[in-house]
């Protein structure tokens, strides 16, 4: 062991690297309630859908609970692979049913029909996360549950800042 902590140490004078001291990301309890409620909205529009708000600003360790409204008569599909691969999860609701994840991970929630949606999570590596909304892939004639983006045209963005 001292032998690699002198080599390490040899090797950073040598390279001239600095050494900074590396800061823990928040410990604990990762879903300690009650979560931050935010609020997404998902309108249907002549062009396509319309998210409100299109940007949240989060800080790592939080814990949040980010609840869904579609409304409008087309499928919607919400994809947020990069938020979800890098947050704890905890909880999906959909139409009042819970489904308890404890850190497990899904890619996307697609509303057949409108309706509300809501998950428990907490970030836990900072980062800028984007979010997009489009055509279910059913709607498209497509593959249940494909993923990606379908359709440009008919899309909203938008994004999760985590500090």
């Amino acid at each position: 062991m001292r032998t690699m902590q002198a080599f390490l140490g040899t090797a950073t004078v040598a390279l001239g690297l600095t050494v900074l001291p590396i800061q823990a990301q928040v410990g604990g309890n990762l879903a300690a309630g009650p979560p931050v409620n935010l609020q997404l909205n998902i309108t249907t529009t002549p062009n396509g859908p319309k998210v409100s708000p299109d940007k949240f600003d989060l800080i790592t360790g939080e814990y949040y609970r980010l609840n869904i409204t579609s409304e409008g008569d087309p499928d919607w599909r919400l994809e947020l692979p990069d938020l979800l691969q890098n947050s704890h999860l905890r909880l999906v609701t959909v139409s009042g049913i819970e489904i308890h994840l404890q850190g497990m991970v899904f890619r996307a929630i697609e509303f057949d029909v409108p309706g509300r949606a809501s998950f428990s999570f907490t970030p836990i590596k900072p980062g800028t996360y984007k979010f997009t909304i489009g055509e279910n892939p059913i709607a498209l004639g497509l593959q249940a549950g494909q993923a990606g983006i379908q359709n440009p045209s008919r899309r909203a963005e938008g994004q999760f800042v985590v500090k």
